[in-house]
C-alpha cells in the first residue's frame, strides 16, 4: 500500500508536470522556433473567420476581404512585384532613350565647334617678319598688269 500511495501522491503528478512541460514549453518553443512570417500571415484568415462565425461580434465585410488578401499574399506579391518590375523597364527604356540623345547632342556640338589648332598658331600668308621697302620708287613701279612688261620690251 505505501508503494501504491507514492506512486499516485509523488510519481503520477511528477510524469504528468513532465508530459506538460514536454508539450507545452519544449514542443511550443520548438514551433515558435520554425514559425515563419508566412505561416502567421496565412494563420490570420483562419482567425477572421472563427470571428465571423462567432455571432457575438460583428465584422465588417472589409475585414473579410483583409482576410482574403492574406491568404492569396503569394498571388499578390507576384502581381505587385509585376507591376515594379514593369515600371523599372520602363524607367530604364526612358534613361537609355535620354543617354543615347545626349550622346547625339554632344556628337553634334562638337563636329559644329571650331576646331582649335595648336600646332598651326598662324596661316601660312600671314606675315612673320616686317616687309622690306623695295629699292624702286613710286614713280618707277609699273601700275597694272602689262605696264612693267611693256616698259621692258
Amino acid at each position: 500500500m505505501k508503494q501504491w500511495w507514492r506512486r499516485w501522491t509523488y510519481e503520477v503528478p511528477l510524469a504528468i508536470g513532465d508530459a506538460l512541460w514536454e508539450v507545452l514549453v519544449v514542443q511550443l518553443a520548438a514551433l515558435l522556433g520554425r514559425l515563419t512570417v508566412r505561416q502567421v500571415v496565412a494563420f490570420i484568415p483562419v482567425v477572421i473567420l472563427v470571428l465571423a462565425y462567432y455571432h457575438r461580434i460583428p465584422i465588417p465585410p472589409e475585414l473579410m476581404l483583409v482576410g482574403d488578401l492574406l491568404a492569396y499574399i503569394d498571388i499578390f506579391s507576384v502581381l505587385f512585384l509585376l507591376g515594379v518590375l514593369s515600371r523599372v523597364s520602363t524607367i530604364l527604356f526612358a534613361v537609355r532613350q535620354a543617354k543615347t540623345r545626349i550622346a547625339l547632342l554632344v556628337g553634334s556640338v562638337i563636329t559644329h565647334l571650331p576646331r582649335l589648332d595648336v600646332r598651326h598658331r598662324r596661316q601660312g600668308g600671314a606675315p612673320t617678319k616686317p616687309r622690306r621697302r623695295s629699292d624702286q620708287s613710286e614713280d618707277d613701279r609699273a601700275f597694272g598688269c602689262g605696264w612693267h612688261q611693256i616698259a621692258l620690251a
